[in-house]
């Protein structure tokens, strides 16, 4: 079976509701889609660092108690494990605090075994980290070598929006390394000044990435490649939080390219219809997690979803 192997921060996400502490779940923005990934049956290993302290016990722990492959998580002696404060606001978005504080000697993990076709999925400020980038890119030539099918996620934040001409390079050698990449028009617009998507896939991704896939909070989401133009709508829900909307539904695609058996080489060729039913697994499971405040979906969903219940 194909492994998915992840590589982004841990942290322990401390979940506000009208200021008050309402929940303390682990979480990573890469991280919350390989729980879910765990969670749907999938054979998953976290590339990570962590703390020696309380909080990244109980991290690895979460990680074990989900089967989630942990040996490749950096333990620092030195330093803290990541804390992140989400305070949810009337439209349960979140707007974050972080505490982080780490060694001067970070990610010295080995890396998993890689087979063609497992999937790589990466994304964040972790990936463009001046202090990983080294590891990182060694990390990707080693993936890449090894046939892997490696999935973006540009996950940009406005935080980090007065960085962008220091990483701009390092972002675009992940695009070249990539097969997938995925942008919220959010991320478009912190990275590259505009949300618009088709300007943006022709004159930015397309020559380093061929294959692009926009998401717009509760709008469109959008396919784009060389052959194809595709838009789906999503639904209207009730949310409790959007904390792991994007990140699963990144899980929910490559979901779908396990399950239907799409291999890297397969990408350029997809259909339309092809591409609407990968979309439609990356839309369930990002609008499942909205409806609570789980950053990944539960155990107990994702059973009744591979039985083809959900």
């Amino acid at each position: 079976m194909r492994k998915i192997i992840g590589i982004g921060e841990t942290i322990m996400d401390i979940i506000f509701q009208q200021g008050q502490p309402t929940a303390a779940v682990p979480g990573g923005s890469v991280f919350n889609g390989i729980v879910s990934l765990a969670r749907l049956g999938l054979p998953v290993t976290m590339l990570s660092e962590t703390g020696n302290d309380r909080v990244g016990r109980q991290i690895l722990d979460f990680m074990t108690q989900n089967g989630i492959d942990n040996r490749h998580v950096a333990v620092y002696q030195n330093g803290r494990s990541a804390i992140s404060l989400a305070f949810l606001n009337d439209r349960n978005d979140a707007e974050y605090m972080f505490y982080k504080d780490y060694p001067a000697a970070r990610f010295e993990v080995e890396w998993p075994d890689i087979q063609p076709d497992d999937i790589v999925m990466m994304g964040s400020y972790f990936v463009l980290n001046a202090a990983l980038r080294p590891r990182v890119r060694e990390f990707l030539q080693y993936a890449r070598q090894h046939g892997a099918l490696i999935y973006y996620d540009l996950n940009f934040r406005s935080s980090h929006r007065h960085e962008v001409v220091k990483i701009y390079a390092d972002m675009l050698e992940n695009l070249d390394y990539a097969d997938i990449v995925r942008g919220s028009t959010e991320d478009l617009d912190n990275l590259f000044g505009s949300t618009d998507v088709e300007k943006t896939y022709a004159g930015e991704i397309a020559f380093h990435c061929r294959q692009m896939l926009s998401t717009d909070a509760g709008g469109a989401v959008r396919v784009l490649t060389p052959d194809v133009r595709l838009s789906f709508d999503v639904q209207p829900i009730q949310t409790v939080s959007t904390i792991g909307a994007g990140d699963n539904f990144n899980a929910g695609i490559i979901y779908g390219l396990c399950r239907h058996g799409i291999r890297r080489d397969d990408l350029a060729s997809l259909s339309s219809q092809q591409w609407q039913t990968i979309v439609q697994h990356g839309i369930d499971l990002a609008c499942e997690v909205c409806q609570t405040l789980n950053n990944s979906v539960s155990q107990a969903w994702a059973n009744d979803y591979v039985k083809g219940k959900a």
